[in-house]
């Protein structure tokens, strides 16, 4: 594959099979066994081809599983007994309750830092195993310094291993294997996926052990994907680049009028991608803004082509963020419906 060819066209290129006379896309193969092996072993073609085209996108070798919650725990499966991990105090809630639970079983031990605190997670590194960073953080959308982070670890003799939570900002927002990480994870039933219509996750390595080491896990977890789930992500990720571009443009939009509305105390928008974080001033006005939108869904899901909301203080494990915050994931409708539904129910608080 040429590297001069842009992410967008290698979305639509990579994972194709090869060769005059094959199809277009690597069909569905639901195959529970291989020859002489079981499927979970070495996988299907569809497995394959999935794996292919986002460990292009990514820069690494990619390992497909059942869904993001399995990922994080084929990652964790690598650390040494009593390992610690320092996790950002503010991020998705599937991870920080299956560390939680792993710190109770008395297999590691669970470090919270502030996620734009680099000199906290510098120090954390000093003792950490692992650094498990997500950037942007999910709801609250926080910004982790990734490349200096990295940066301050090259140097060191005994270097935690870095993992990045790449799901909000896609590799076509970032690329942390690039900016010096040692594996990056999605949960690919958000924005990869784009549809709301599949479970799956996936992790990248550039490093063959640790790539090797995240297969067997997948094996011996037993957290193989679905083919037709494997397909279904594949073909999202055709079209995740234009996908993103438009949802991204309308999120710009969006951030900028909704920072300039009376009803709202706070916004954060990163600069790019597709979600936003707005606060209003209390949880009651913030419930009132979701039950009342039409257009836009209340649902606890994100990254598809329909636009969500949720005001995630509501949720067990999300205590910590602020209780009038929503978590808005802006999907492909017309950006100016979006804002009208948007500003009527704001404007029904008065």
């Amino acid at each position: 594959m040429s590297e001069q060819w842009s992410a967008r066209t290698r979305a639509i290129v990579a994972g194709r099979p090869s060769g005059q006379g094959q199809p277009m896309n690597t069909p569905i193969v639901p195959a529970s066994m291989l020859g002489l092996d079981y499927a979970r072993q070495d996988g299907t073609p569809t497995w394959a081809a999935f794996e292919a085209a986002i460990g292009e996108l990514e820069g690494g070798r990619a390992t497909a599983f059942a869904s993001g919650v399995a990922t994080v725990s084929a990652v964790l499966d690598g650390l040494r007994a009593g390992a610690t991990v320092a996790v950002p105090s503010d991020s998705y809630a599937g991870t920080r309750s299956h560390l939680a639970h792993e710190q109770r079983a008395g297999r590691i031990t669970v470090v919270p830092v502030e996620p734009g605190d680099t000199a906290a997670w510098l120090a954390a590194a000093g003792e950490a195993d692992l650094l498990w960073l997500e950037s942007p953080t999910n709801p609250s959308l926080h910004v982790i310094d990734i490349p200096r982070i990295t940066a301050e670890l090259a140097g060191r003799e005994h270097a935690p291993l870095v993992v990045v939570d790449n799901t909000f900002a896609t590799p076509l927002g970032q690329q942390p294997l690039a900016l010096g990480a040692d594996v990056v994870v999605h949960s690919v039933t958000k924005f990869i996926g784009g549809h709301s219509d599949l479970l799956l996750g996936v992790a990248i390595a550039t490093d063959d052990k640790l790539a090797n080491a995240l297969r067997d896990a997948r094996t011996r977890i037993g957290a193989t994907p679905g083919a037709l789930e494997t397909f279904l992500a594949l073909r999202g990720l055709r079209t995740l680049p234009v996908r993103f571009a438009e949802a991204s443009r309308s999120a710009a939009l969006l951030a900028e009028r909704l920072s300039g509305h009376p009803a709202v105390s706070a916004v954060r928008y990163p600069g790019s991608g597709a979600m936003i974080a707005f606060e209003l001033p209390d949880a009651g006005r913030a419930d009132a803004v979701c039950r009342t939108l039409e257009l836009v869904q209340h649902a606890t899901s994100l990254g598809g082509v329909e636009s969500t909301v949720e005001r995630r203080a509501s949720l067990a494990g999300d205590e910590h963020v602020a209780p009038g915050l929503i978590r808005f994931s802006v999907g492909l409708e017309d950006p100016e419906d979006l804002w009208a539904d948007l500003n009527r129910a704001l404007c029904s608080l008065n």
